[in-house]
């Protein structure tokens, strides 16, 4: 029995004797079939070719991604706080060294993912971290391919972790997308691609689909505007590297009303 997983947007299944047919995650619209066929891979295959690089990106912030690239390419962050750590999105590698490095930062309190496309190998970090708690929200419960106990799927439009820090619903790119906020200093938001900090680090944009350039309608973004008004940040930390360091509120007003513009 292995736990396969999916070449193309490196999510981990369910233990089979034989790799699955199909993909649901690659196969709806927001994601894509490699045009060269459905392929499969293990953990342990990934462990042999890849290495994770971990970066300081900010104070208490360290950005973690993998070298070649494997699946989408995004990047996970750990968020360094008094009360633990917590591990923003996930990558699908994990190896001695970066257990190791973790570990001496602290390690990882709980694990909270955006939305499907990372849900990667969550059960294997938790697992890895003292079965840390994986926060999924329940609109999305039904992407998930591997079960576990460590699973903790959350309702409503916030889950309040500590000391300030809270996860917001903000929906659009899936029904259970979300953000993570962190008040201290002047405020942040770790958004994945639920928000895309756009290539000129001063605005930001939103799509249904990416790969496939679907753009979501106004009054979706209005919902995730809606969302993200009453929050005080300053900085905006998305998954490919692409970073607003400061102004990132008054980006996402500018971006919002621009992108309102142009869809109507």
């Amino acid at each position: 029995m292995q736990h396969y997983l999916c070449v193309t947007c490196g999510v981990q299944y369910d233990a089979t004797e034989t790799a699955p047919v199909n993909c649901p995650i690659c196969e709806d619209e927001r994601q894509y079939v490699n045009p060269a066929g459905q392929s499969w891979t293990t953990f342990e295959q990934v462990q042999r070719s890849h290495k994770n690089i971990i970066e300081l990106v900010a104070p208490n912030l360290y950005a973690i991604y993998t070298t070649p690239d494997f699946a989408i390419g995004q990047r996970a962050h750990l968020l360094i706080t008094p009360q633990g750590n917590i591990l923003w999105d996930c990558v699908a590698h994990l190896d001695a060294s970066t257990i190791d490095i973790i570990n001496r930062l602290g390690g990882i309190k709980a694990i909270a993912i955006s939305h499907p496309h990372y849900f990667s190998t969550i059960v294997e970090w938790s697992r890895v971290f003292g079965n840390a708690p994986v926060y999924v929200h329940q609109l999305d419960e039904e992407w998930l391919q591997r079960h576990d106990s460590a699973i903790r799927l959350w309702e409503g439009g916030e889950l309040e972790l500590w000391d300030g820090i809270r996860l917001i619903l903000c929906q659009g790119h899936f029904p259970g997308a979300n953000v993570l906020y962190a008040p201290a200093g002047k405020g942040l938001l770790l958004v994945g691609d639920v928000v895309q900090v756009s290539t000129d680090r001063k605005t930001v944009s939103f799509m249904y689909s990416y790969p496939n350039n679907i753009p979501l309608s106004a009054r979706e973004v209005k919902v995730i505007e809606q969302a993200l008004q009453p929050l005080a940040y300053d900085g905006m930390y998305g998954a490919f590297g692409k970073y607003i360091q400061t102004g990132a509120k008054d980006a996402v007003a500018f971006s919002v009303k621009r992108y309102i513009d142009h869809i109507s």
